[in-house]
């Protein structure tokens, strides 16, 4: 796909999720897997797929029940991370970069962008626990993603600024398009139905 380059009077934004669109695959899985191992992995889902089964029948309006991808992560996070120290992540850290498996296709296009000057954006649900440590030597400018609550270097397994996906991802994304812009062309790239809030709110968007 042709990349014009931006002219003075308008820069360029391209925004790209990573899981399934940048990278095959779900990372957070991996790192769930890698951090804990699968079986308390499966262990810890069967008995938080309970919590929300359980929450639903007391009461199936409770709003912190709507969104049960999001209710299931915070609680996999309590369950799997909460009490753990970063420093314990170096490990894990180094397999899940060896897990990484890049779609060449769209990471090309992300270095066709940069190389063209527009303004790189990485807008995704993966976690700032291990996030950098897989974007590294890929260029972006910024990084949008699902913040874990840390102190003292001790995971408390918070999601202090939400989960950073669907809707929430869109008003990221909207609120840094907002500080940083204008931008005169904007690019999208991320798969549906999840990321079409966030595409919507770009000009070109490529549904990978």
């Amino acid at each position: 796909m042709a990349i014009s380059a931006p002219s003075d009077e308008a820069r360029g934004i391209a925004v790209f999720d990573f899981d399934g669109t940048l990278i095959e695959g779900d990372s957070l899985w991996a790192f769930f897997a890698f951090a804990a191992g699968w079986p308390r992995v499966i262990a810890a889902l069967v008995e938080c797929g309970a919590y929300l089964a359980a929450g639903r029948l007391r009461n199936n309006a409770d709003p912190e029940l709507a969104d049960a991808r999001t209710y299931l992560k915070a609680l996999l996070l309590l369950r799997l991370l909460a009490g753990r120290k970063t420093a314990e992540l170096t490990p894990v850290l180094a397999r899940l970069r060896g897990w990484l498996r890049w779609k060449d296709a769209i990471r090309q296009t992300l270095l066709e962008h940069h190389a063209k000057g527009h303004h790189i954006v990485i807008a995704t649900g993966a976690l700032d626990l291990y996030l950098p440590a897989l974007l590294e030597g890929l260029p972006h400018d910024a990084v949008l993603c699902t913040h874990v609550g840390v102190a003292n270097g001790v995971i408390e397994g918070t999601m202090p600024d939400g989960n950073c996906v669907r809707e929430r991802k869109a008003e990221m994304v909207a609120a840094y398009l907002a500080a940083h812009g204008p931008f005169g062309e904007s690019w999208g790239y991320g798969n549906l139905p999840h990321d079409l809030p966030m595409l919507n709110l770009l000009k070109h968007q490529v549904i990978v």
